[in-house]
Parts: C-alpha cells; structure tokens; sequence
C-alpha cells in the first residue's frame, strides 16, 4: 500500500483557514473544551477532596502523559493509514466511555488504582482526535500557507482548552461543584465528535492497495525510522518536547502552589489559567503567519525558547515575591502565553521536513506533543518533593535554554511542500498525457489464441467514443 501526496484543489482560504475545514477546527473546540475543563482544578480536587497524595497526584498525571504520547504517535500513522475521520470518530466513543469509569469507578469512588487506570486509557482518545485532525490539515491546507493553518489549528485548540475549558469551571464550579462539571465536560465532546464526523469535507491521505495489519505495521516501522534516517526530524522532535514541558509541569503544581501556598482563590486561579489560552488564542495566529514571514526556525529561537525561558520563571517568581496580587500576575501570565505559542511552525517544519511522507512526519510531532505531556509531569513528579517548587520551576525553565542552542542546528526549506505538489502535479499531467496519445491495438488483430493480444483478451475499442485517462481516487478523510 502506498500514500499518495495529491496537491490539495484550490479552495477558499483566510489567512490559512481553509473553508473545506473550517468545520473541523471548531470540533477541536468544542472537544478540548470537554477534555481541558477539568485542567486547573483536577490535581487540587483529587488532593483536597478525594484524598490523594501529591506523590499518587504526580504518578496519576505521568502516567496519563506517557499514555497520551503513545496514542499521539499513533494518532497520526492511524490517521494516515485509516483516514482522520474514522479515527477521530472512534476516539469520542473511547473517550466518553472511559471517562465515564473514571468517575464512577476512580474518584467518586476514591480508588486510586481505578482511578490511575481508566484516566490513562481515557489519555489514548484525545490525541486521537485533535492530532488526527493535524494530519488533516497537512494534507487539505495550502502548502504555502501551513504555518498558518497550523495557526488556525492552535487558535482554535486553546479556546476549547484554556478559554472556555479553563474558565467555564471558575464560574461553574461555585454554583455546582467539581464533580458536576467533570460529568458536563461529556456534552462539549460529543458535540465535537458530531461536528468531525459529519461536516468536515476537507482531502486527506490517499491510499491504493488493501488495508492490512502488515501494512499498518510496514507504516508504523518506516515512521519509527524517519528520524533516525533524517536528523532534522529528530530535531524538531526534540524542540517539540521542549515546547510545553513547562506548561505541562505547571498543571500539576501551581492548582496546588497558588491555592495552597501563595493564597490565591481558586476561581482567581481558574480565571489566571484561562489567561494564558486566551493569549494563545491570538498568539498562536499571530506566530503562525509570522513564521511564515520571517521564518520558522527564527521564529522558534527567539520568541519561543527565549521567552519561555523568561516567562517560565516570571510565572512562578511574580506571585511568590509580589503576593496573591492577580494584575501583577496577569502581566506574567500575558508573557507566558506569548511565548509558549511561538512554536507554533514546527507544525510547518515538520511536514517540510519529508513533503512526501508529511502524515509520517505529522505523527512523530505528535510523538513528540505527548512526550511533552509526559516528561513535563515527570519531572515535576521526581524533583518537586527533592527540591522544592522553586528549584523545580528552574529546572523547566533551564530546558528553553536547550531549546535556543538545537536551533542553530536546525535547517528547513519552507517552499519543500509546494514544491512537492508541482512535482506531483507535473508527474500525475504526465502520466494523463501519456496514457492519452498512447497507441491502442487493434481489437480484431489476428493473433495466435491465448497471447495477452488475442480477441478474448483485448476489448474492442468504440472509435466514436474517446478514450478518457484514469483520473486519481476520490479524496479518503
């Protein structure tokens, strides 16, 4: 089985976003909305309510992040091979479902093995739905403007985690609880999972041959080897890790640090949290056309390592020096959600990276988006109890400084896309010309009986009916 890298149909875009799949970004909103309302508050819920421990805490929160970046790798060779919108719809059924035993079987219960196990199996289903949706986007976006769309992706992705899914509970939450506002978060995602399933119509992968478990398994070995086999991907993969460790790492401590420890409300907390998606709402955009503009690498150097670095550190040294004083905070929050959103073009870079294989190198980013989950709850989970909170926001902010020296050896060609869709245009008007002009047997030869040219073999031709090349398969998403 083959993919092919079809040249998306001209369709209607603004800045990016592609009319065909608009539909599909706003699922992303709605589904992160569901998935992300439980983000500011679960670690203190499970500590002050259920009765868990910030060690159980830390283990719950990595072992969701390893299980995320597993299902975020498969999310995009499943998507290539299978087509996102199968998988995006299996992974709302799986999502709803698990969390549905997450509560009543987990928390409501106070079991912490339940409770570890059913919110780690919950973890495959997101990725499957937001990073299939990536895989989408490379396929059926303008090749020259995938930064920006990738853009959109993001814009569209914070509102549903951070603006809606973060501030929706410090407003529900005072009127009916934690408990109630995890069962509402059920509603958003279906509704995200309907959107998807039927309304988007933008091109995805194209396949030719059977779909089989050996040939999922040829995809799964050859993605596992790209970056192995191109260094520059291994780089991206990195960067991407490094992109949101520290976010991550701060969904674990600060609901607990500045509730418990620097004294603020918790529905001011929500409220600060929700901030910094609301930023990236904008930023995220904003970085995405830029990076196209200025470069995607540049972009990554200085506004995203650089500020993370700066903003990972203001985050936490702001409220400790200056007290529970939100407006102080804010401006620190503001910084942190300007930075952390200048990563955006390594969803460019990566596709770049390999035009001919961009849902392969879609899945390895999304590898590498999990491990950024995972890693940034580890490292809170093993240093936060040996070194403090101060040390450990350090040590997540000292990762950036990793981030700004891999940069230098970074290097992409931002016009590789679309110059592999002319390639493949070029080759597919070549084959249709060929196949064209190329001369046709005669049906009535005289030829011996059984050879490829005899009478049973060949079909007689209609001479007043013109012969017309094969076209490409219809689209599959």
């Amino acid at each position: 089985m083959s993919t092919t890298t079809a040249p998306p149909a001209p369709t209607r875009n603004f800045l990016g976003l592609s009319m065909s799949l608009f539909w599909g970004y706003v699922a992303i909103a709605f589904f992160m909305t569901g998935d992300g309302l439980e983000q500011a508050f679960l670690s203190d819920y499970l500590s002050n309510s259920v009765g868990f421990n910030t060690g159980q805490i830390g283990t719950i929160f990595t072992v969701y992040g390893l299980m995320a970046a597993i299902a975020a790798f498969a999310s995009g060779v499943l998507a290539e091979y299978f087509g996102p919108r199968r998988v995006m719809t299996i992974a709302v059924v799986a999502w709803i479902v698990f969390h549905i035993g997450f509560l009543l079987f987990g928390v409501m219960q106070a079991n912490y093995t339940a409770t570890l196990i059913l919110y780690a199996i919950r973890a495959f289903a997101y990725p499957m739905f937001v990073y299939g949706f990536v895989v989408w986007i490379s396929y059926a976006a303008p090749s020259n403007r995938l930064s920006s769309a990738m853009g959109w992706f993001w814009c569209f992705y914070s509102i549903g985690v951070g603006v809606f899914g973060s501030y929706l509970p410090s407003l529900v939450i005072p009127v009916m609880g934690e408990l109630p506002t995890l069962w509402s978060s059920i509603g958003f995602v279906l509704v995200g999972g309907i959107m998807a399933a039927f309304l988007v119509k933008g091109r995805g992968p194209e396949h030719s041959g059977p779909r089989t478990a050996a040939g999922l398994g040829k995809v799964l070995g050859e993605t596992i080897a790209m970056p192995f086999q191109n260094v520059q991907l291994a780089y991206g993969m990195i960067q991407r890790i490094i992109n949101q460790v520290s976010l991550y790492g701060f969904i674990v401590m600060l609901p607990i640090v500045f509730v418990r420890d620097i004294g603020f409300a918790q529905t001011t907390w929500l409220q600060l949290w929700s901030l910094v998606y609301l930023v990236t709402v904008f930023t995220n955009l904003m970085w995405g056309v830029l990076g196209d503009k200025i470069g995607w690498v540049r972009t990554v150097r200085w506004f995203g390592a650089i500020g993370m670095f700066t903003a990972t550190l203001l985050m936490y040294f702001v409220p400790t020096v200056f007290g529970p004083n939100p407006w102080l905070t804010a401006i620190a929050v503001i910084v942190f959600g300007f930075a952390i959103a200048a990563y955006v073009p390594l969803s460019a870079l990566m596709p770049a990276l390999d035009p001919h294989r961009r849902g392969n190198a879609v899945a390895l980013l999304n590898l590498a988006a999990g491990l950024s989950q995972f890693i940034g709850s580890l490292i809170v989970t093993l240093l936060w109890d040996a070194i403090g909170t101060t040390g450990t926001v350090i040590a997540l902010a000292c990762t950036y400084l990793v981030s700004f020296g891999l940069s230098f050896l970074q290097k992409v060609d931002q016009d590789a896309l679309a110059k592999a869709d002319r390639e493949t245009a070029e080759a597919a008007a070549g084959s249709a010309a060929a196949a064209a002009t190329e001369p046709v047997a005669p049906a009535a030869s005289a030829v011996g009986a059984g050879s490829p040219d005899s009478p049973e073999d060949v079909a007689p031709v209609d001479p007043a009916v013109p012969e017309t090349p094969e076209t490409p398969g219809s689209a599959r998403a």
